[in-house]
């Protein structure tokens, strides 16, 4: 009992240990982060360049411990990467994603959340821009702490909007724009869950339902593979690489489809031959997934990179861009320097390393469990929704559209195994009481049936069930109570309510703090 005991407190002294080296290594880049800003700035914009750029640094160090865990969750809660592995892929995908395509210029308003137009004072600006930073950086801070994954561009707008209207009153709005976001809440993780379990059962359908698994996946995993390297293209192009090569849906399509093609040929001899040798089994044929998860988690990585560092310095580049003019103008749009973007890049990969796990974990296998074929449908749904919205103009949430496909394969599980049981209860209330070996020959045969021969079988039963009067055979009040025949949960329901909680007040909380701390921020320079 002692030694336990003894045991507990160094495992505490060592978390304790762990976390005070992370808060450190943090400590030591935002410290960096102002002696580089330091250099940057002179006269008397100095010090609000580099308290912005410190502020800059803190976000994006955020932003990669929350949201970059969407990329590599799935695939760490698969086994498809280890958590070291996972880490290091990211950041260095993140940092490049940022740096290549990130675009050179950015809106200095996120999304047109505000018009600026109503904030005439330049000054007022910077402090609106500041204080939605900050805001924006803690909400991320704190959903961290709680392992929940938020939406980092719904933070950023929530503070944008609250600091706006505590500068400018409720009119500097743009509620048409904020209706569009709340309706994002709701159709980002129900179109990414709804895909997810749409490719899991097109997966289940065309390989693990199938008699012989191995042959089945040796023809359809190099077209599911071909079909990733299809939308993944179109995606990275489009949004990856869409700050710097302007490309029209259609040939983004045609070159994603191109690269589909190619991949086929390359990848079919290896996963004909690889399928050989896995067995008759899941357990095999998602080892098959495993590269290609690795690949997903790069290219999202890639992608999530290029677009999410406007969150971290959009903000950021716009008071850059006001001191850079003396203080004198607001401009819709503003350039973003090397220097600004390599503080956006570092830190989101840094916030990952230090203080990813965390959310990642929560993702991975927090929610229900994943292989790698789940994995592949979770990759799938959040490229496909992504590309399908930015088409329609729907302000989605990559973030919730990756967790809403983590819940969708949960539930299509949950759903399929209570299916399943109740054809198992079918099965044995068909059949005379006691009459088990009659039982055990049907379920073998039963067993090995495809899906529409297990329906023919079902129905046959049915059939001659009811042209017997035995009143052990199924009856109107034993089908009722079939309903309740599976009652185990592979969804984590205490997850979804935390989840769903936290992105509910992500807006109206990151705002509220954006609000409060212009107002303090300004009272300071007014009392000055």
């Amino acid at each position: 009992m002692e030694l336990k005991h003894l045991n507990e407190i160094e495992r505490a002294t060592q978390r304790g240990r762990n976390e005070l080296f992370r808060i450190g290594m943090a400590l030591l880049f935002i410290v960096g982060v102002m002696l580089y800003a330091s250099m940057r700035g002179d006269g008397e914009f100095s010090l609000i360049l580099v308290v912005a750029a410190m502020i800059g640094g803190y976000m994006a160090m955020n932003i990669g411990a929350n949201d970059v865990a969407n990329n590599v969750g799935p695939a760490v809660g698969s086994k498809a990467l280890t958590l070291a592995g996972a880490l290091v892929i990211a950041a260095i995908f993140e940092a490049a994603g940022a740096l290549i395509a990130g675009g050179e210029v950015v809106g200095t308003i996120r999304s047109g959340i505000i018009d600026p137009g109503r904030i005439a004072d330049p000054d007022t600006f910077v402090w609106v821009m500041m204080a939605a930073l900050l805001a924006g950086a803690l909400w991320l801070n704190i959903a961290t702490a709680f392992g929940a994954p938020v939406s980092t561009t719904h933070s950023i707008v929530g503070a944008v909007l609250g600091a706006g209207i505590a500068a400018g009153g409720w009119d500097i709005a743009n509620w048409g724009k904020m209706s569009a976001i709340a309706a994002s809440w709701v159709i980002s993780p129900v179109l990414g869950g709804l895909i997810a379990a749409g490719f899991l059962y097109l997966v289940k359908r065309i390989i693990t339902y199938q008699q012989d698994m191995s042959a089945a996946a040796g023809r359809n995993v190099p077209l599911l593979v071909a079909g990733m390297a299809w939308v993944f293209a179109a995606c990275l192009i489009l949004k990856g690489l869409g700050k710097v090569w302007k490309i029209e849906f259609f040939s983004a399509t045609l070159i994603g489809l191109g690269v589909a093609i190619l991949i086929y040929f390359i990848v079919k001899p290896f996963i004909v031959a690889r399928s050989r040798d896995i067995g008759n089994s899941k357990a095999g044929v998602n080892q098959l997934f495993t590269v290609p998860l690795i690949f997903a988690a790069a290219l999202l990585s890639f992608a999530h990179g290029s677009n999410d560092v406007a969150n971290a310095v959009g903000p950021l580049a716009a008071i850059v861009d006001i001191v850079s003019t003396g203080g004198t103008e607001i401009g819709a749009d503003a350039p973003i320097p090397v220097w600004v973007m390599m503080i956006g890049a570092l830190g989101i990969g840094l916030g990952l390393a230090l203080f990813g796990p965390r959310v990642i974990r929560t993702v991975g296998s927090e929610i229900t469990e994943l292989d790698q074929m789940r994995a592949y449908c979770i990759a799938m749904s959040a490229t496909i929704t992504v590309i399908v919205a930015s088409q329609f103009g729907l302000p989605i949430s990559s973030t919730h559209v990756a967790v809403g496909g983590v819940f969708g394969v949960g539930f299509l599980r949950e759903y399929l195994k209570k299916n399943y049981s109740r054809m198992l209860a079918d099965i044995k209330l068909h059949h005379p009481e006691g009459d088990q070996t009659a039982i055990d020959a049907f379920m073998a045969r039963f067993a090995k049936a495809t899906i529409d021969e297990k329906g023919a079988l079902l129905e046959e039963l049915k059939r001659n069930a009811k042209q017997q009067l035995d009143p052990a055979h199924f009856s109107k009040m034993e089908r009722k109570g079939l309903r309740k025949v599976y009652r185990e949960e592979l969804v984590k329901r205490s997850q979804l309510l935390r989840i769903a909680a936290a992105w509910i007040i992500t807006v109206p909380a990151s705002g509220l703090m954006a609000g409060v701390l212009f107002y303090m921020m300004r009272g300071m320079t007014l009392s000055s």
